[in-house]
């Protein structure tokens, strides 16, 4: 059918005189379109609507809101977003069926008329006046599509909502005005195409993709007659005509379509009839909206890509303009998330943690070098039912987490890097008692001092009785010692701690200053796993800290055309030197090689990690790396409440959970499915001599020293850590000297002394001749 002008020739003037005549001479004619025609009678076609001419004639057709893609890194789609489910197509994918249909029930005279329909207009205004209320409209479908437009910029805001639906004379000049405009703009095929994506369906469908989608299953250009007239129907009353919830209804209104459309002629009787018996057919798809419809267990990244949406200023200056960039979609986020690193994840998690269990897990895996994080997934589930959350366990509070989880032991590579750093050796050795008071006092940051209380002084010990010093640092990191971390956090001073962890990105998750004490050293500070993941990815790219990052690419679809929206960068600096990373791998290579994270070595591939359990057992962690890859694992009641003592996980009962017990299989295991294939290339490690610890034996005889005429200095410093009860004892001992002190430092003997001054005098330099010593 030909397209004719707007108003069958009329200009935009003399259309708008033309209505405007019209409405006067009819008592306010657009008012009994819109009201009760008691109402329009008393209206004066001027007074609080602004006259016509007045109002601006710029209307623009908004953005409108669509579906958001979330992809992985190989393209394949995590989850779709949307405040409004919604798919813009093109006429010509819309099938021809449904043009007509849409027509025909909303619109019959669309073609033949301009913006306004004057006949239907003064049909409407007899009817309403004969109902004494609004029984029937006029709006044609350009109107209606302005309408919309004005919904769609309210978005969810109800007082705009209600303001852009109030049925008043206002409203309706302003739709006259901006109909009369699209219409000249626009054309027919345009303004259809417009008006079928942006109409509501019901069930959460916005636009006929959407709607062809939700009912049927099939792409809107696949539409047959009775699919289209039913959809068409729903338009006017998409919850009374709803065919999920009532087919009848939804029947009738169908088949009412379906004779309009042959009354017009764009469907035979015959084809009508035979339409109007066939069942509704539908093939209903659920709504796949949020982060809960995520695959591969990544509902927690997905929810992670959307708190830095929204919280970062590379997409808005503001939170507002960075939430309605989200809310309208129409997005295709390209993200970090490797899927076989995420797949291994889920399988190493669900193997030894059971969702219903009393304690979780959370594990995140990151790229060393880039910050990328692979894979990010937990225990329980991400949704609202039983043993399921929506709090992302892996991440700080302000991203969705909770408040973090003490990282145990964990926290003493970068105490280790930090002394490095500052120029203490790998061969530092301190007396390392089995319990000791903390040292006192002890410099922190900012020319503050960290001081013991004298009257109740706090206390640490080790793990076990047997772990009892002087110790290196290679086996007291692989034996994980507290006392020798305490010792070696107390002679280089909190600060530089402090600092290090700094440069490594981590911080507390609850967004707190870490505390200036030297208890910090044995991981008292609340951390996530992301945090702890990226920092050890520090290591293994030997010094370089990489800010973890979610986000690829994201592109935009703005009509036909697609634009790529700029996204935040890891930013990277170096957090200390190769040698000192290299130092630090080398460490942590012993922990699983010989120490505590044996059962979390990788079989054919170098790789380094420590493990981690706070006191009582609230938290076990293991956090690792090999060159190419970085993980952590946390194990524990995210309440804090439920100690792992006498406790099954995954169906087997513990005694007490230690980090290489169920943290470290979790990491062997996500972390052999996520390397699979991957290249394994080795460390650069350096050479840490064989520790002497004063008894000619290396490492080797950890026998009591017998007092014989050994190493004066050694001897000595055993003898002050027997003599002082090892409370305030800071006995470190390097090649022979000790510069060990009573509660702080005392300089290395500078007199001799007779060799049978020290002899007889008890068990002296390996373990010292008092409480402390002895059992250090």
């Amino acid at each position: 059918m030909p397209k004719k002008r707007s108003g069958s020739g009329l200009s935009a003037t003399q259309q708008a005189a033309k209505f405007l005549g019209v409405s006067v001479l009819a008592g306010a004619v657009m008012a009994g379109i819109a009201l009760p025609a008691a109402g329009a009678l008393g209206l004066a076609a001027k007074g609080s609507v602004k006259s016509f001419d007045e109002i601006p004639a710029n209307l623009k057709s908004p953005q409108l809101s669509q579906r958001t893609t979330i992809l992985d890194n190989r393209g394949n789609q995590i989850a779709t977003v949307y405040s409004r489910d919604r798919t813009v197509v093109d006429l010509e994918d819309i099938s021809p069926y449904m043009q007509k249909a849409i027509v025909a029930i909303e619109d019959s005279r669309f073609y033949k008329h301009g913006a306004i329909d004057l006949k239907g207009v003064l049909r409407a205004v007899n009817k309403n006046a004969q109902e004494g209320g609004v029984a029937q409209g006029a709006s044609t479908l350009t109107q209606q599509l302005v309408k919309n437009y004005f919904i769609e910029e309210a978005g969810d805001d109800p007082t705009k909502v209600a303001q852009a639906t109030q049925q008043t004379l206002g409203r309706k000049i302003r739709e006259l005005k901006y109909a009369i405009q699209i219409e000249e703009q626009l054309g027919k095929k345009k303004i259809l195409e417009n008006y079928l994506n942006i109409t509501f369906f019901g069930e959460q469908a916005y636009g006929v993709e959407a709607a062809a989608q939700r009912y049927f299953s099939k792409h809107a250009k696949n539409l047959n007659v009775q699919e289209a007239a039913l959809l068409a129907g729903i338009v006017q009353s998409p919850s009374r005509y709803d065919p999920v919830n009532d087919e009848a209804e939804a029947t009738k209104r169908r088949n009412i379509v379906l004779q309009r459309m042959a009354e017009l002629g764009d469907i035979s009787q015959k084809e009508a009839d035979e339409a109007k018996g066939k069942p509704l057919g539908l093939r209903t798809s659920q709504p796949k909206n949020g982060c809960i419809t995520a695959v591969q267990g990544a509902g927690f990244f997905c929810d992670y890509v959307r708190e830095v949406f929204l919280t970062d200023p590379a997409f808005g200056k503001t939170k507002e303009v960075r939430a309605k960039l989200w809310n309208q979609g129409g997005l295709t986020i390209r993200t970090t998330l490797d899927p076989q690193a995420q797949q291994s994840v889920q399988d190493s998690i669900k193997e030894h943690v059971y969702k219903s269990d009393g304690v979780a897990t959370a594990a995140t895996i990151v790229e060393p070098g880039t910050g990328k994080i692979l894979a990010m997934g937990q225990s329980r589930p991400y949704g609202f039912g039983k043993h399921e959350t929506q709090i992302n366990l892996s991440v700080n509070q302000d991203m969705g987490g909770g408040a973090g989880y003490q990282p145990g032991s964990t926290f003493k590579p970068i105490v280790a890097a930090a002394a490095i750093e500052g120029g203490k050796p790998a061969t530092q050795q301190y007396s390392s008692p089995y319990e000791m008071t903390y040292p006192s006092p002890v410099s922190a940051c900012d020319g503050k001092t960290w001081r013991n209380n004298p009257r109740k002084p706090e206390k640490l010990t080790n793990e076990n009785e047997s772990e009892h010093g002087p110790y290196g640092m290679k086996e007291a990191t692989a034996k994980s010692v507290n006392t020798y971390y305490v010792q070696l956090i107390s002679d280089i001073g909190i600060c530089p701690v402090v600092d290090m962890a700094k440069k490594m990105g981590v911080a507390r998750a609850d967004g707190r200053k870490i505390d200036q004490a030297p208890s910090i050293a044995l991981g008292t500070q609340e951390m996530s796993p992301l945090t702890m993941a990226s920092a050890y990815a520090t290591f293994a790219s030997r010094g370089m800290y990489c800010s973890p990052v979610a986000i690829e690419s994201i592109t935009q679809k703005a009509g036909r055309e697609q634009k790529s929206l700029e996204v935040p960068k890891s930013t990277c600096s170096r957090a200390m030197s190769e040698t000192t990373a290299d130092t630090v791998s080398t460490l942590l290579k012993g922990v699983v090689e010989d120490g505590t994270g044996q059962e979390a070595g990788l079989d054919n591939r170098a790789s380094a990690g420590k493990t981690g359990t706070t006191d009582e057992r609230f938290a076990a962690w293991f956090v690792g790396y090999t060159p190419n890859m970085a993980g952590a694992v946390w194990v524990g009641d995210p309440a804090h409440k439920r100690r792992m003592i006498n406790i099954t996980i995954g169906g087997t009962p513990y005694d007490k959970v230690f980090g290489g017990a169920v943290p470290g299989p979790i990491w062997r295991d996500m972390m052999t499915g996520a390397l699979e294939g991957k290249p394994a290339p080795d460390f650069n490690l350096v050479d840490i001599p064989e520790e002497d610890n004063g008894d000619g034996q290396g490492k080797g005889d950890r026998g009591e020293h017998e007092g014989t005429n050994e190493d004066p200095g050694q001897v000595i410093g055993g003898l002050i850590g027997g003599l002082t009860d090892g409370g305030a004892t800071d006995g470190a001992t390097t090649a022979g000297t000790t510069t060990g002190a009573i509660g702080g430092t005392v300089p290395t003997p500078t007199f001799s002394l007779p060799g049978n001054f020290i002899q007889g005098q008890g068990n002296g330099g390996r373990n010292g001749n008092g409480n402390g010593g002895q059992r250090g």
